[in-house]
């Protein structure tokens, strides 16, 4: 089959894989059954395009508007015409097609074939410019985690366990602001930066907000996305201003033991579906089951990890029969237990035929006083 995608660099993140581009407006990229490369964009993106883009042909969608006879055609129909003119009629999409789009097409002719992620298998296996971009975007996330130890070093504790910094409360809003400020100063956009205190932290994706608190896990969880190359960093450090409370340290004592069991384990071909059971029972073991108690999860339940790249969860999930060699991939487990705190601690590694490379260097800092 030919394949086909259509969409902007941000929503479609196959596109830059396939192009190079970083496109604000949605363009088509097609390549036909002979294995050339076509795109489709406007006036606006043409030349740049036509200097930049890693395909074989780029056209003007103004220009292909004048093969057809019907003035002010819709975008299926420029497109379709253009796909039949090069003689694709039918294609590969990924599953997340635009849906109104696949059903002009297909009343103009064309057959789709949708097809689940990866779209790309190469994507799976990362180049060394692929890991150098990588590693370079995690370095702008150990500068956010950095700044974010730095303010915590700095605050006060005041009365009922308030934390001060600059004279006034520190929220997780201030904090979350100085992180991604600092990632911006390396080049990379963090958005949705995760600090969250105490119970707040025992929803894995509770972004956090209101006053920190002493003597509380905080995790701070931040994966910026590189403006030069689109490629993801992530990390995650769970800190506590002042000193831990000794169920809390328990807590974190047995995540840290929990990721290095997983590490040790983790190597190209192994199952890491198998794995990241055995982790689930052996948290189990130590005290901590994954179970709903009064309507909420406790314990240990999302899973170990996922692909890091053009995308923040992308293929393959840590959780699969066979680790491919040559992946990247976060190892992230947690621990989330209301009245206590939750604990993550995620590091990014490279899967090689033996033990993993570490992507990461940040230390595993905790009680900052």
């Amino acid at each position: 089959f030919a394949r086909l995608l259509v969409g902007n660099t941000d929503q479609v993140p196959n596109l830059t894989y396939a192009t190079g581009l970083f496109v604000p407006d949605s363009f088509a990229w097609c390549q036909t059954p002979s294995g050339k490369t076509h795109l489709l964009l406007s006036p606006l993106e043409i030349d740049r395009a036509r200097r930049e883009a890693t395909v074989d042909h780029c056209h003007d969608l103004s220009q292909e508007e004048k093969h057809l006879p019907k003035k002010n055609p819709s975008y299926a129909t420029i497109l379709a015409s253009f796909l039949r003119r090069h003689g694709v009629r039918s294609a590969q999409v990924p599953a997340e097609f635009p849906l109104g789009l696949a059903r002009s097409l297909t009343q103009a002719g064309l057959t789709l074939h949708p097809t689940a992620e990866p779209f790309f298998p190469s994507r799976i296996k990362k180049t060394p410019l692929e890991i150098a971009h990588i590693t370079q975007s995690i370095r702008a996330a150990e500068a956010g985690l950095a700044r974010a130890v730095e303010v915590l070093q700095a605050t006060k504790i005041r009365r009922n366990k308030t934390l001060f910094w600059s004279n006034s409360p520190l929220t997780s809003e201030r904090l979350r602001i100085e992180m991604e400020v600092a990632c911006l100063r390396h080049g990379a956009l963090a958005r949705d930066t995760i600090v969250a205190g105490g119970n707040q932290a025992c929803d894995p994706h509770e972004r956090g907000h209101g006053p920190l608190r002493a003597d509380q896990a905080i995790i701070l969880d931040i994966f910026p996305r590189s403006g030069n190359t689109g490629f993801f960093g992530d990390i995650t450090r769970t800190v506590v201003k002042g000193r831990a409370p000794e169920p809390l340290r328990h807590l974190r004592d047995t995540v840290v033991r929990g990721q290095k069991r997983v590490l040790q384990q983790t190597r190209a071909l192994a199952n890491g579906n198998k794995i990241q059971t055995e982790l689930r029972t052996w948290f189990q073991n130590q005290g901590y089951p994954t179970e709903l108690q009064k309507g909420r999860w406790t314990g240990f339940f999302h899973g170990v990890g996922h692909g890091l790249g053009l995308e923040i969860h992308e293929a393959p999930r840590y959780a699969t029969p066979s680790l491919p060699l040559g992946t990247v991939v976060t190892v992230e487990p947690g621990l989330y237990v209301p009245g206590i705190g939750g604990i993550r601690i995620e590091d990014v590694v490279l899967i090689r035929k033996g033990a993993p490379k570490k992507l990461t260097r940040f230390p595993n800092v905790w009680e900052i006083r």
